[in-house]
Order: structure tokens, then sequence, then C-alpha cells
């Protein structure tokens, strides 16, 4: 049974359990509350609730928790090498921060790139701020997928490498504390939300393709 917490989040959860106890214990039970509510929130935070996954090879999941905050036409030559359809997702602290697959295949291309911190709804932090992008192949289609850090967010976790190979819906990585994450499809891509439509990790069909 997969854990319901992130690895990532014992130390910060621990640490601050040790904080919160340490404080009521030398200074006074009420100065305990604060530490004790980051102790909760970072709890919050790092959950990874357990998703059922509608395995489809034709479907392309979100990859991330979070409202749509853009579908734009862009043409990607990194990867797709062709017309494309982008789909910016904005992760609010609220929401599960943990990223999925969008579809089951072989990452193919992998760029990690160094950056600022702006707020994750700007509309320059795909190519400003910090960033990690994965290409992902399977027998159907290409898609590129963006982590991108927001003013928050200072750090972004990977667990895969290029060769990996992912189920459709497989947790692939997070940002902590706030971010954006972006997907490029093919066009032709019959894409299914619109913008401000609120998406699941792992759940939502973002688009598929057609038959």
């Amino acid at each position: 049974m997969k854990s319901l917490i992130i690895k990532d989040g014992y130390i910060y959860i621990a640490a601050l359990a040790v904080l919160s106890g340490l404080t009521a214990v030398l200074l006074s039970p009420y100065w305990s509350i604060f530490p004790g509510v980051l102790t909760l929130f970072m709890v919050f935070f790092f959950r990874n609730p357990r998703r059922c996954i509608d395995f489809n090879d034709r479907n392309i999941l979100s990859p991330a928790d979070g409202k749509v905050m853009s579908i734009a036409d862009k043409f990607e030559e990194k990867f797709l090498n062709g017309e494309g359809t982008k789909i910016t997702i904005f992760l609010s602290v609220l929401d599960v921060h943990v990223n999925r697959s969008p579809i089951a295949g072989e990452i193919k291309y992998q760029e990690y790139c160094c950056g600022r911190f702006r707020p994750a709804y700007k509309d320059s932090v795909g190519w400003e701020n910090e960033r990690h992008t994965i290409g992902m192949e399977s027998a159907n289609m290409r898609i590129l997928v963006t982590q991108i850090a927001g003013v928050l967010a200072r750090r972004i976790v990977s667990w895969v490498t290029l060769g990996s190979l992912l189920e459709q819906g497989q947790l692939y990585g997070m940002i902590k504390f706030g971010s954006c994450t972006e997907i490029i499809v093919p066009k032709g891509v019959e894409i299914l939300v619109k913008k401000g439509d609120h998406v699941k990790g792992g759940v939502t069909v973002l688009g598929k393709l057609p038959n």
C-alpha cells in the first residue's frame, strides 16, 4: 500500500512536531500552537491521496491538481517538433502537489533549468522561472510536461530520469509550496477542459486522441 504522505515531507513534519513539543515543555502550550499548526499544514501539503486511474491509451490525464489558467496553440520545437496545444495548470498551496504521468510511456527527453521565482500565475514563468521538463513517448503520441517553480516554491522534486518507463497516472515528482504545471499535447488532440476548470492529477482527462 502506498503511503498517504510523500516521503519528502517527513523531515518537515518531524522537525516541526519536535519544535512544537519542545515549545510546549520549555515555554508554554500556548506558544506551541503556531508550530503545531505548521505541522498539520505540512501533513496536509505533502498528502498523497489515493487515486483510481482509468487506464486508456487514447486519454491524456492531468499531470497535476489545480486550476486551468490557459489553453493556447504552441509550436514546440524541442521534442514534439510541431504544432501542439499548451495547457497551463496553476497549483495553489491548498492543492495536492504531486505530479502524475499523463500517459503511459518512456521519458525520451529531460531538461532542468535554473531560474527566478516569480508568481506561478504570471505569463512569463514558463521560460523565466526554475523548471523541469520531461518529454514522454507512447505508441500513439509524444507529450511534453513541465514543472515550474513559483514564488513560494524553492525546489522541484523529480523521481524519474531519462529512459524511465512510466505507467499512466504514476507519481513522478512534485513542486514544494506553490507552483505551475504545463503540458503540451499534439495538435489534433480533442481538448476536454476549458479555462477556469479545476482538474485532478491522474483523474481528469485533459484531452483525447481521435479514433
